[in-house]
């Protein structure tokens, strides 16, 4: 009996790494286990977002009646961070410490100012918006400390995601990367998933007790969710004592960075495709409710099928990158597979067909996962040694600033062109840009296929 348990048992896990998705993105010096232990820092990441973008967006327009343009400078005051994931990613490179971390102390530090941040928050918001007693307060200083609030966020959300990226890469070895840059979005859109739904449930009574209880218990599960994370996972080295000669400056080192091969257009394809595939984040709801009259029911489903769409593209692209093909080429197929989603999302109006506008919305999500697991995987495989944060700092600062541009822009574009014409205009003028953003993007991406195809010239 005990060796027929035995004999199952074994073929159960044989056809783990087959079947599970990212199970192969283990090895044997990193675990499954470890890896995901590690990537639970992409959960706090995701649970961040959906605080600063989802919840407390609705919270303060609703519930506490703020001003629509004041909360979108709150929830666009993180973006000025992104710029400066680059040198947060120089700095973990070189980081000089008694103990011989690099990345460690940058992760310990982000989870801090993520943890203060959400700590201060709902009180900030309560005094900006004037509730109970805090309304003896001047208007400053609910204004003052909701933008710090939303800054020690945005700060600690860039800082954990660079520096725990860059240290995935470093644990990871070079075969398994690709599985390894899946895993680590998948969870954080696990994450996103996850936080909206029992943050949506926990604040359906909404009351300013409430509000407090929930943000609060937001900053404890940041913080213990990146201890547990980043617990024994580098290890130390007496290279990165205190006086250890630092080989570059940053400005040295960005110019390092950027005499590699095509760096430039590399970070110019992110960004145009990361903003094609942006624009329409804030606009799908709302087109899929005023144009196509779908139910409050139905257009709540349509974040769920964009999020799908991006995790099975994650499962595809680690697995067919995981086989050796090429980024630059999976990035490409991304945007192909983009042109005919905005075809459909487009289409679905003068059709008056709903299931074309989710079967868009799908193949959208799918299109973004690949091209942006292919770019990030590309990233990590051309950076310079020595150089890995800064080269994910630099992805993750043009992604994030194209990301925020692109939504800005999105709903800009879409309010100017139904004011002068109609709302269908609107949208499809707004879907219509992000298909010549792609474009665009496949121009910038054509030498680079090109270079990583070009056969090895002859040592001879």
């Amino acid at each position: 009996m005990s060796k027929t348990y035995t004999s199952w048992m074994q073929s159960l896990a044989n056809l783990g790494p087959r079947f599970l998705p990212f199970a192969d993105a283990a090895s044997e010096d990193l675990p499954l286990s470890r890896l995901l232990r590690l990537s639970l820092f992409q959960i706090s990441v995701g649970m961040a977002m959906v605080m600063l973008v989802g919840t407390l967006n609705r919270v303060m327009i609703v519930e506490l009646k703020v001003s629509a343009m004041l909360v979108s400078f709150m929830v666009a005051l993180p973006l000025l961070i992104a710029p400066l994931r680059a040198l947060i990613g120089f700095r973990s490179d070189n980081h000089r410490s008694q103990l011989g971390w690099r990345r460690v102390p940058y992760i310990w530090m982000g989870s801090l100012l993520q943890f203060g941040g959400f700590s201060i928050m709902p009180f900030a918001l309560l005094v900006l918006a004037g509730a109970g007693q805090s309304s003896q307060a001047p208007a400053w200083v609910g204004q003052v400390g909701a933008a710090g609030a939303f800054l020690l966020v945005g700060l600690g959300m860039h800082t954990v995601q660079t520096a725990g990226l860059a240290l995935a890469t470093d644990l990871a070895p070079p075969e398994r990367q690709p599985q390894v840059v899946g895993l680590m979005y998948v969870m954080q859109l696990i994450g996103m998933i996850g936080s909206a739904l029992v943050l949506g449930y926990l604040l359906h009574d909404y009351s300013p007790g409430q509000l407090i209880r929930v943000v609060q218990a937001v900053a404890v599960t940041t913080l213990v969710l990146n201890v547990v994370a980043l617990w024994k996972q580098e290890p130390r080295s007496r290279l990165r004592k205190p006086g250890t000669p630092i080989e570059h400056t940053f400005a040295q080192a960005w110019q390092l960075f950027c005499q590699g091969p095509h760096t430039l257009r590399r970070l110019l394809a992110v960004g145009l495709g990361t903003m094609a595939f942006t624009m329409e984040d804030v606009l799908l709801e709302p087109y899929g409710g005023e144009i196509l009259h779908m139910s409050v029911s139905s257009t709540t489903m349509l974040s769920a099928t964009l999020a799908l769409g991006g995790l099975l593209g994650f499962a595809w692209a680690s697995r067919v990158l995981g086989r050796g093909a090429d980024a630059y080429r999976m990035s490409g197929w991304g945007a192909w597979i983009g042109l005919p989603a905005f075809v459909a999302v487009i289409a679905a109006a003068p059709l008056a067909w709903p299931p074309l506008f989710v079967l868009g919305i799908f193949l959208i999500g799918l299109g973004g996962g690949l091209f942006a697991h292919g770019t990030l995987t590309a990233t990590m495989q051309l950076a310079p040694p020595g150089q890995i944060g800064l080269a994910m700092g630099a992805w993750g600062a043009v992604q994030a600033t194209a990301a925020g541009v692109g939504m800005a822009l999105g709903g800009i574009v879409r309010d100017a062109v139904a004011l002068v014409s109609s709302p269908v205009m609107g949208y499809s003028t707004v879907y219509l840009i992000e298909m010549a953003l792609l474009f665009l993007t496949l121009w910038a991406m054509g030498p680079l296929v090109r270079q990583s195809v070009r056969p090895p010239a002859n040592s001879a």
